[in-house]
């Protein structure tokens, strides 16, 4: 120890001011010298006089040592506990708690075991919820020291051990005891909040001001001092919520309901009833008045025990005013009959007047023969007075703690519990009475317990690292208990005075003076004899003796209390209770003890004040400094093996850092420096140390880092002073080369300077010689020159002046007449423009009003309207003539058919006559007749075509003359979509705040549904045995929440009716404000479904016509075949064979004709009646694809349509059109060629020319899609090939660097430089290494899965070949033909659906459905929703969705907590909803649909109701996955983003307290216990890729990465504000290191653009603030500059929290704070310290349709799906 006092040594010496004050050894001290050379921080010496007093006057302990005691190093200033301090005494510890108290204002401190709090006497915004969430789960020693911590803990340990718990908060009066433990229970109740509808922990928050009314008082030392002990039993179920609380008081003060002290109280209770005495209810206790008071609460009490409590607390005021009166005699007393106290005593508790007044004067002597009445004194009737108050005053209160306690009681079983014990801590007056002396003897009795639990833990900790446990010597203080409590103690003593008759204070004082005097624990006192001394653990105290007898006996007359018996409130209050014992220690020795010690840093309550001497005080009476010195008395400091080898490895030789095992590296290292080994002991997991080692080894640490510095200092000072000189060197030698040039150039500047004197003075004289004869010249000619212009002038300026004066008056009149008019003149045009402007406007409001109207654009077409109607009917008209002919052509070819059959008979009956010739002619006669009849159908098709023409000109005319409005009409509506789109855009912030509270009500309204169910649940379990349900209760009545139709589910039905009510009022607010989106386009779904409407009736026509046709072909060609058979056999001679054939043959060429000429009648109709269609639809067409295929333009919603002209496509952007409208608008140049139109499709009457253009334009859109890929594929190749340039030349750049560097070291330095370079690249290709090999395992693992699958389906279709008994019946189903009829439906039967249900949701498990398209459960169950809704089977479609819906619900909260689960189902549900999208029928939703699955939208139902419950569900699930995801990430973030070492050997490491030390860490040293970066960014790629495998949105997926981002930043921030050990500069380089690889993993992904960056930016910030300076104005105005994302708070506690881990760094100065907090005044930040980490950001599903079509969806065999049926 001695060896340590050298010269610069830092000790502590005594002082009678500030206890210690810190001093410097200015000379070594040796030992055997008297003398100590010191000198304090203020620069002044200490004299050894003064040392050697002052040493003198503090000593108390005779084995002291006389040497001062040394300071710790500043880096080990400001420790969180206490026991990490080199050296461990009680200067150490108060310097430390002051620092910590008075810089960065923590007012929580550990010290071993004991958690330190000092009253800040400030409001602290340290108890937020989200505080109380931020230690949550948390470690004991990895947060900064706070009240939660313990609380924490003590949770956790009754979790883990199955153990009850116990936190012991003490202190004096003003220390902040209820504050703590309150805040306590406020953890307790957030944390283990109970599990239903009771709320247990509101009650037991609740329960704090009704005790505090009726047990906390005003004294000297506090405003609100608690004068009893509470012990509060928080108890817990097995799932550890609260189920229930007990509470049990101790050392009511009742004295002070009868006396006060000065400048103190009585209790609240009696002030706040005295304020409310001028209220109506109060006016019966007859009060004074004052205001109004604080009330009850009725959890607790109710109304009528109220009123009863008032009455009684009224009535003990009244009986302390009652005036008792002596007699003459002295011996007697008597109270008037008039005394209104007492009248009002006697009327509030019910009682008799007569006796009170009698026995409040006289007393009951009861002897074995008779019984005698006595008077009493007048003191003696004050004293039953008082005596009968506070006995009154304790029942009240024990009866109020009973109600409390029935209250916070519970059936339920109890589990464990945990109490808080809020009790007076240690207590000395000037004047200490029976109060203070049973306080004191608590506090013995609690010190003795807390030194053997601190003895016991010391032990266990010895026992665990195996190292030899050597007994500590602690203070027990069991001989002052037994001074006490012990046989003819100072208790038995005082009991035995009280039972004798006359015993008196003075007689018991003198007794104890006789028999304790020999104890070493009491002292008498030298100048009183009423008083003794007691020698606590904590001080002396000096107690009075008067009143201890009376107080003990706490007499209540046997009189007093029979009256009260009779009392009419008895039932109520008044009633006697067991007292509990006085101090329940066998409940606190049951569980494991958690201290708190409250310290009072001053007493004149000033907000963060540091009084040195009260707290010494209270920190030897609270027993801190016995932690303190039981830990020095040992092994104080330990660290881990691998924080000591971090630490102290510069001390190490190169040979030990390449031995492998770091525990024999610390062992030799330890032995090399440490002589003594009695100085540090090895253990299983920790090296422990004596106290001052740490420090020595520090010094050594520290003495090897100045030699290093001066090392470097000198090199590069020597360096920098060789590059000075040389380079005054080359200046010197510069200069004279300059100065000698210099002198030469002035020397000839000299001469060429006098030679031009010389020259200069010769031209000088001459010119100064000829300028005065000049100037002698000019002034002559001057002269006379001005004298002749003088009288000229004067002439002409008389002449002048008056042509002037001529000219003014004119010029003047004619500005004053102008004037006058210009003023008349703007006034009539400023009357007038008034006028004209008020007009205007009312005309340009109007006109407004009416341009948006729509019967504006009524009016502006009105007449258009009529011409087409008109041209519309003169079309139908010119229809029903066709339709007139088609019939009569019917009638023609039913004509002819009969007269082919007449024809059939004549030459059957020619046959028979066979030599009648006269058939001949008639035949050539119907021949005849034909022919005629193709010539007027010539005629009448040339007169139709004439007609068709005529009219489509006329047509074509009206369409030109309207087309100029139609375009002003098409600019209105442009300008009125602009004006749309820009109030969208006003909307849509309105539209993401309904969202988040929409949300947000989502999200409360799964909360309490969640809660139903476990109530439910619980219900169930509550009532035991076998129920039946009623036959007309629906099975999904439980869990049903929507919309049902069937009739047999009546309860079911009227649920789900409400619960769409509630969604329906949620969706009112979203419906309008979509409803302003779809205004525009109600008119043209309207036009839509007209056309389509006309369209059906047309074709069906054409086809029945072309029909027709075809049957009468075939008819006649059986008919002609017909007549040829039996010509051929019936021809009996060749003349009459002759005959037949030629008229046979004239007959075919006729029929041929006239099938030719039918077939153009029929395609000429066709043609007109498609023509008359389009141009009624569109009033003209583009023909693209063939005759029949046109492209109308449907222009706007005023139900009309208009070819567009070719100007119209720059208005596209702002325009959402359909498909066939852009089309059209892309070739609008075709539009002006309507009249050849016809000519077109007459010669593309095949279709030919349009297939061949169609085929032109897909091999060019083909050739240019190859273009364009082999350009972007050479765009990608040119950019990596860049890239790799770029990568190889910054390669060869720092492998120049390292070359340069390598060769300017030293060959041992270059060994050494290349060995660890080598170890860096391995380490690196490691890692690779290992990314690779988990990469091919996983694909490897995917591949498997695949085969496994791949087997499975081969063995089935093996096992069903091998049962197929023909394999010819295989072939005979064509595959083809079912995929080509197959729609995109399946069926199945009512029975079944739970089947489907149970197989595709319940059982469903995602690896099942992995190898197969993404979604596929949603794709079936959309399948079978369109085969019912193709049935029209609404019960069928309701059941499914509900059923489905319902059993989603089921299947995640059974599985809450899978993460793949979740994604696999909030994938599949939003797939659902697009689904339902999709093909809804509405044309938002099909812009992108193929044809194909247009014509698979639904039918016959809108389930829009259910898309929104859907949606709802897609919310409630993200907000589930979230959940789980930050779950599973909330251990891992703090390990990797603060603790792990991403840069190697970068972190510091500091000395470890006992909280880091001790049994409280939940997890195995031997264990896994951290986690790195990798194993973040791992498991963010993993939830990544999870959710990308299920085929979840990206845009979802971006939204999920986007919240665990904030989740990661808020944990981090909060942690980082929490901890000191982490706000260092190291940690702002691993944490900026670490957030460059999570952007890294963003950019690696693509998923930088998801706004994931933006929400780590305050991190990013906190860590470029523990980077930059922090010294001077200029840093903190940069700091101001830089930390915008931070508030004032954050950044003022990082500031506090900086703490440097070497020596060389400095601490942030208390003036630099507060420049910066003065600075970011100005800022109006919301008073946040830690951030919200329950926090979600609103979650939008974009509309993603898909591109798979249904007809080619495929069922795997495993799902066991056979009773599905395609349709």
């Amino acid at each position: 120890l001695m060896a340590s006092h050298l010269e610069y040594t830092r000790v502590w010496i005594p002082d009678p001011e500030d206890v210690w004050r810190a001093a410097e050894i200015i000379k070594d001290y040796k030992e055997g010298e008297p003398i100590l050379h010191l000198k304090l921080e203020d620069e002044s010496v200490i004299y050894p006089p003064h040392w050697i007093s002052c040493i003198d006057c503090f000593c108390l302990n005779p084995s002291y040592n006389p040497l001062p005691f040394l300071r710790n190093p500043d880096i080990l200033v400001g420790e969180n506990d206490l026991t990490a301090l080199s050296y461990l005494h009680e200067p150490a510890v108060l310097h430390n708690l002051k620092v910590r108290f008075l810089e960065p204002n923590h007012i929580y401190t550990y010290c071993g075991i004991v958690l330190v709090a000092i009253n800040p006497y400030d409001q602290l915004q340290i108890y937020g919820e989200e505080v109380i969430n931020a230690y949550s789960g948390q470690n004991m020693g990895d947060m900064d020291p706070h009240i939660f911590a313990v609380a924490e803990e003590a949770y956790k340990q009754m979790a883990r051990d199955e153990r009850n718990q116990s936190i012991i908060v003490s202190g004096e009066s003003g220390a902040g005891k209820t504050v703590s433990a309150k805040y306590a229970m406020r953890f307790f109740a957030t944390v283990g909040g109970s599990a239903n509808d009771t709320n247990v922990e509101e009650k037991v928050l609740a329960s704090s001001p009704i005790m505090e009314a009726i047990g906390n008082a005003k004294t000297t030392r506090n405003d609100n001092s608690s004068r009893f002990g509470k012990y509060i039993q928080i108890g817990f179920d097995r799932r550890y919520h609260i189920i229930g609380a007990n509470m049990r008081t101790y050392l009511l003060e009742k004295s002070r309901v009868v006396f006060q002290a000065e400048d103190e109280r009585n209790y609240h209770i009696f002030y706040q009833l005295c304020a409310s005495a001028s209220f109506p209810e109060f006016k019966d206790l007859a009060l004074s008045k004052c205001r109004r008071p604080s009330r009850y609460s009725t959890t607790f009490l109710l109304r009528n025990n109220q009123s009863s409590i008032f009455r009684i607390i009224a009535s003990i005021l009244h009986l302390g005013n009652v005036e008792i009166c002596s007699e003459r005699d002295g011996d007697s007393c008597h109270i008037s009959r008039n005394d209104p106290h007492l009248t009002h005593f006697c009327r509030l508790l019910g009682v008799e007047l007569e006796q009170m007044e009698h026995w409040l004067c006289h007393r009951k002597l009861v002897t074995t023969s008779e019984t005698y009445v006595k008077n009493m004194s007048r003191k003696q009737a004050a004293n039953a007075r008082d005596a009968l108050a506070k006995h009154i005053y304790a029942h009240m209160f024990d009866w109020i703690v009973e109600h409390v306690n029935k209250s916070l009681h519970t059936s339920s079983k109890q589990h464990s519990f945990i109490g808080v014990l809020d009790i007076y801590g240690f207590e000395t007056f000037e004047i200490n009475s029976f109060e203070q002396f049973c306080i004191n003897y608590a506090n013995e009795k609690l010190q003795q317990q807390f030194n053997q639990h601190v003895f016991k833990l010391e032990q266990e900790e010895y026992m665990k690292e195996q190292i030899p446990w050597t007994l500590i010597d602690f203070y027990d203080n069991q001989p002052c208990i037994d001074l006490i409590e012990a046989k003819l103690g100072i208790l038995d003593l005082l009991d035995e005075e009280c039972k004798v008759p006359k015993g008196t204070d003075q007689n018991w004082c003198q007794k104890l003076y006789d028999r304790l005097s020999s104890s070493v624990h009491f002292q008498k006192p030298r100048m009183s004899n009423i008083s003794f001394i007691i020698i606590h653990f904590a001080d002396k105290v000096e107690y009075q003796c008067d009143g201890f007898l009376e107080k003990n006996r706490d007499t209540v007359y046997e009189e007093h209390i029979n009256i009260l018996k009779a009392s009419k409130v008895r039932e109520n209050v008044i009633r006697s209770t067991s007292h509990p014992p006085f101090l329940c220690f066998c409940t606190l020795n049951a569980t494991t003890p958690h201290y708190v010690r409250c310290i009072k840093p001053n007493d004149e309550k000033e907000a963060f004040s540091f009084d040195s001497r009260r707290a010494v005080q209270q920190l030897r009476a609270c027993g801190v400094l016995e932690t303190i010195r039981i830990s020095a008395a040992g092994y104080p400091s330990r660290w881990t093996y691998p924080d000591f080898f971090n630490r102290y490895r510069v001390l190490m030789k190169k040979s030990d850092m390449t031995v492998g095992d770091k525990k024999l590296v610390c062992r030799n290292l330890l032995e090399t420096l440490v002589k003594d080994p009695d100085k540090f002991q090895f253990g299983k997991t920790k090296i422990f140390f004596r106290a001052g080692q740490v420090a020595y080894l520090e010094k050594l640490r520290a003495d090897k880092f100045r030699s290093a510095c001066i090392k470097i200092q000198k090199t590069v000072r020597r360096w920098l002073q060789m590059v000075r000189y040389k380079k005054i060197c080359k200046s010197a030698i510069t200069l004279q080369r300059f100065g000698r040039g210099y002198m030469a150039r002035r020397y000839a500047e000299q001469l060429r300077l006098i030679r031009a004197a010389v020259i200069c003075q010769k031209q000088y004289r001459m010119v100064r010689e000829r300028r005065g004869y000049l100037r002698v010249r000019r002034a002559v000619v001057t002269i006379q020159a001005f004298t002749r212009g003088m009288f000229t002038r004067r002439i002409f300026q008389e002449f002048l002046l008056h042509h002037k004066a001529m000219i003014i008056q004119k010029h003047v009149r004619g500005w004053l007449t102008r004037r006058k008019f210009k003023v008349a003149r703007n006034a009539a045009i400023t009357i007038q423009c008034a006028y004209r402007r008020m007009r205007a406007k009312r005309e340009l409001k109007q006109l407004k009003i009416e341009a948006r109207s729509a019967q504006h654009l009524k009016k502006l077409n009105t007449g258009m309207e009529n011409k087409i109607v008109q041209l519309q009917r003169k079309m139908d008209d010119q229809t029903k003539d066709l339709k007139t002919q088609n019939e009569q052509l019917v009638v023609a070819k039913a004509s002819l058919g009969s007269e082919v059959n007449k024809l059939q008979k004549e030459l059957e009956t020619m046959r028979s006559r066979q030599g009648d010739g006269g058939q001949l002619t008639s035949l050539k006669d119907e021949l005849e007749k034909l022919r005629a009849e193709l010539q007027e159908a010539h005629a009448h098709r040339k007169k139709l075509e004439e007609e068709h023409s005529n009219e489509k000109m006329r047509f074509e005319q009206v369409s030109c003359q309207s087309l100029k409005r139609r375009k002003y009409i098409f600019l209105y509506l442009v300008y009125q979509e602009s004006s749309a789109s820009q109030s969208v855009g006003r909307v849509q912030a309105e539209l993401d705040e309904e969202r988040q509270r929409y949300q947000n009500l989502l999200r409360e309204f799964s909360r309490l549904e969640q809660r139903y169910d476990n109530l439910q649940e619980a219900k169930v379990c509550v009532c035991p045995g076998h129920r039946r349900n009623n036959s007309n209760q629906s099975s999904l009545e439980s869990d049903s929440n929507y919309p049902s139709i069937s009739t047999s589910e009546e309860m079911g039905v009227e649920k789900a009716a409400m619960d769409i009510g509630v969604f329906m009022k949620l969706q009112k607010r979203v419906r309008e404000l979509e409803q302003e989106r779809k205004r525009l386009q109600v008119n043209l779904e309207k036009m839509e479904d007209q056309s389509k409407r006309k369209v059906g009736p047309c074709l069906s026509s054409r086809q029945e016509l072309e029909s027709e046709n075809k049957k009468l072909k075939n008819d006649l060609n059986e008919l002609r075949k017909a007549i040829a058979d039996r010509a051929s056999k019936n021809s009996s001679s060749n003349e009459l064979q002759d005959g037949y054939n030629l008229l046979l043959g004239q007959l075919k060429a006729a029929i041929e004709e006239l099938d030719v000429r039918k077939e153009e009648v029929l395609i000429l109709r066709s043609q007109i009646v498609t023509t008359d269609f389009n141009w009624r639809i569109s009033g003209s067409a583009v023909p693209l694809c063939g005759a029949n295929s046109y492209c109308s333009v449907l222009f706007s919603p005023v139900h009309f349509f208009v070819s567009l002209p070719p100007v119209t496509p720059f208005f596209l952007p702002s325009l959402s059109f359909p498909l066939s409208l852009r089309l059209a608008i892309s070739i609008s140049p075709g539009f002006a060629a309507g009249s050849k139109a016809s000519d077109w499709g007459y010669l593309n009457e095949d279709g030919e020319l349009g297939l061949a253009y169609q085929g032109l334009k897909q091999v060019a859109r083909l050739l240019e899609a190859q273009l364009q890929s082999q350009a972007r594929k050479h765009d990608d190749e040119l950019e990596a090939f860049h890239t790799q340039i770029e990568l190889l030349k910054d390669d060869i750049e720092k492998k120049q660097e390292m070359l340069n560097h390598t060769m300017s070291l030293s060959p041992e330095a270059q060994v050494e430089y290349s060995v660890q370079q080598e170890i860096t690249r391995l380490t690196n290709d490691n890692l690779d290494l290992k990314e690779l090999v988990e990469k091919l395992e996983k694909n490897e693992r995917k591949l498997k899965k695949q085969l496994r699958i791949y087997m499975k389906k081969v063995q089935e279709l093996e096992a069903s070949q091998s049962t197929t008994a023909k394999p010819e019946m295989t072939r005979q189903v064509t595959v083809q033909r079912r995929e080509k009829d197959f729609e995109g439906m399946l069926e199945y039967y009512k029975e079944d659906e739970a089947l489907l249900v149970k197989t595709l949701i319940t059982d469903m498990k995602p690896h099942a459905v992995s190898a197969t398209v993404p979604c596929l459960p949603a794709y079936i169950l959309f399948m079978c929703i369109r085969h019912a809704d193709y049935i029209n089977d609404d019960q069928k479609v309701h059941s499914l969705l509900t059923s489905t819906i319902n059993a989603i619900k089921k299947v995640l909260k059974k599985n809450n907590d899978d993460f793949e689960m979740t994604s696999f189902w909030l994938a599949n549900t939003s797939r659902l909803l697009h689904c339902l999208k999709q093909y809804s029928g509405d044309e938002a939703f099909m812009t992108q649909n193929t044809a194909k699955q247009n014509e698979h939208c639904l039918k016959n139902f809108d389930l829009a109701e259910y898309r929104q419950v859907l949606s709802d569900l897609s919310i409630q699930i993200y907000q589930q996955l979230v959940k789980v995801a930050e779950h599973v990430m909330q251990p891992m973030i703090v390990s990797a983003m603060l603790e792990s070492e991403s840069i190697p050997s970068l972190a510091g490491v500091k000395p470890m307290g006992y909280r880091n030390r001790s049994s409280s860490m939940d997890k195995d040293e031997e264990g896994p216990g951290s986690y790195t970066l990798e194993a973040l960014i791992r498991q963010l790629g993993q939830f990544h890729g999870v959710m990308g495998e299920h085929g979840l949105d990206p845009e979802i997926a971006g939204q999920v990465v986007r919240q665990l981002f904030y989740s990661i930043n808020a944990v981090t921030l909060n942690n980082l504000l929490l901890r000191k050990d982490v706000c260092s500069w190291s940690t702002g380089m691993q944490l900026r290191y670490n957030i460059s690889q999570m952007e890294e993993w963003l950019r690696g992904k693509n998923l930088h653009q998801s706004g994931a960056v933006v929400n780590m930016e305050p991190v990013i910030q906190a860590a470029q603030l523990l980077q930059v300076k922090k010294k001077t104005s200029q840093d903190a105005e940069a700091i101001c500059s830089l930390c915008t994302a931070l508030t004032m708070q954050q950044i003022v506690k990082i500031l506090n929290l900086y703490t440097p881990l070497n020596e060389f760094e400095e601490r942030v100065t208390v003036s630099f704070i507060r420049n910066i907090q003065n600075r970011l005044q100005e800022r109006n930040d919301v008073p946040m310290l830690l951030m919200d980490t329950k926090h979600t950001f609103p979650v939008l599903f974009p509309y993603t349709p898909s591109a798979l079509s249904l007809e080619t969806l495929h069922i795997p065999a495993n799902l066991s799906l056979h009773f599905l049926t395609r349709v």
